[in-house]
């Protein structure tokens, strides 16, 4: 595993959505101070939540604080963006009512009708559904490739294409792409390079500091850490792009509220220790299952015979907190395994402190079934949670003997 490259903060500390100069270097102090100074007002040192609609202005055109209405800006929704721009080394943050409105939010401002992407060959089946369903009828086309594979990147790319949207790891494969071998080959083609950071989160990797132009999270996941709300984020280092993502929110509307700043927030701010644990409790249970006789393939990018390990151990703090791995006896057995478990909850989503454990060919990605992305059906994936490690292994090893 290795060192992050350094973090700097952004030069310009009046942009509400930019990253807290000053806030320390520490990966763990910014997330507890960035954008998060106590209020001027009160002394509070926990960011109020500003669950207001419209703020009073003395004069015609003069806001108070450069506030007018909460869908255009929100001090609440204000405090994570920075936070997570501060997080992720860029500049500009824009938080989102989902994951996948922050997806079409990106594709919206990025791509028009006629403009080709490139997406991974396992990409998560929300994504294939927006890119599938929704961006073809609009005009825009795509193409799948094996994102870990850079040639047959570069095979898919074409004289349109405009877009390279990465997952790494991916969902629910596990494969690892080389952010910066990709921004590389985005660059040569005219191309942005779009990283869905979720899996990882910034305590694990920074794709910014690697070359990508824009980093998408399903704040949900990971940075919420808690499966108690839902939202997205954008963040990118770019100013035009910035500026773009913040005309979206406004004019479109799909915006974090209030309430849900505040809670992704308050997971913010313990993410460093949570993905600590996420991640040695993975690797424990990634160790159990590779000894096990029912189990055949485990998918963890922390384990030596994974085909991209060395990759994930060059630009990841360490091997991140989700596991999947298929069985023996295929489909049916794969789901009675799904069933038997007591403290892995069997239910879509991931990243809280407790552990899941879902079949994606029949749950999460059951919109790729029939496609070229389509899942194992002997597959099962865990997002193993900060539980003792002794109980998550005997949970498993029980639903598996």
């Amino acid at each position: 595993m290795s060192d992050l490259p350094p973090v700097q903060p952004a030069p310009d500390p009046a942009d509400r959505t930019s990253s807290q100069a000053g806030a320390g270097d520490g990966f763990a102090t910014r997330a507890i101070h960035a954008g998060q100074e106590p209020d001027g007002g009160t002394g509070a040192v926990a960011v109020p939540i500003f669950q207001t609609s419209t703020f009073a202005q003395d004069v015609v055109g003069e806001t108070r604080a450069g506030y007018d209405y909460s869908r255009a800006g929100n001090p609440t929704r204000t405090a994570l963006e920075t936070a997570l721009a501060a997080l992720e080394g860029g500049r500009h943050g824009t938080a989102w009512a989902s994951g996948m409105a922050a997806a079409d939010a990106a594709i919206r401002a990025l791509l028009r009708p006629g403009d080709h992407l490139v997406i991974p060959d396992d990409a998560y089946g929300g994504t294939f559904r927006l890119v599938d369903r929704i961006c073809v009828p609009w005009g825009i086309t795509y193409s799948t490739a094996p994102l870990h594979d850079p040639a047959a990147v570069a095979a898919a790319v074409t004289d349109r294409t405009r877009l390279i949207w990465c997952e790494t790891p991916t969902n629910p494969l596990l494969a690892v792409a080389d952010i910066a071998a990709l921004a590389e080959l985005a660059r040569r083609s005219g191309a942005r390079l779009l990283v869905d950071n979720t899996f990882a989160s910034p305590y694990l990797q920074q794709p910014l500091a690697l070359g990508a132009d824009v980093v998408l999270h399903s704040t949900t996941k990971y940075i919420g850490g808690h499966s108690d709300v839902i939202g997205g984020a954008l963040v990118t280092s770019d100013d035009e792009l910035g500026e773009a993502f913040a005309f979206h929110a406004k004019s479109m509307g799909g915006v974090a509220g209030p309430f849900d700043s505040w809670l992704t927030l308050r997971g913010l701010r313990t993410l460093a220790l949570r993905m600590q644990a996420h991640c040695a409790n993975a690797a424990a249970v990634a160790d159990m299952l590779l000894g096990l006789p029912k189990v055949g393939r485990v998918l963890y990018p922390g384990l030596a015979g994974h085909p991209q390990h060395e990759v994930a151990a060059r630009q990841m703090r360490d091997f991140g907190g989700m596991v999947s791995f298929t069985v023996v006896g295929g489909v049916e057995e794969a789901v009675k395994v799904c069933s038997r478990t007591r403290l892995f909850t069997l239910a879509e989503s991931l990243g809280g402190v407790e552990s899941l454990i879902e079949h994606p060919a029949l749950m999460t990605h059951a919109s790729v079934a029939g496609s070229a992305l389509q899942v194992p059906d002997d597959l099962i994936r865990l997002s193993v949670g900060i539980e003792d490690v002794d109980d998550l292994l005997a949970d498993l090893a029980d639903a598996l003997a």
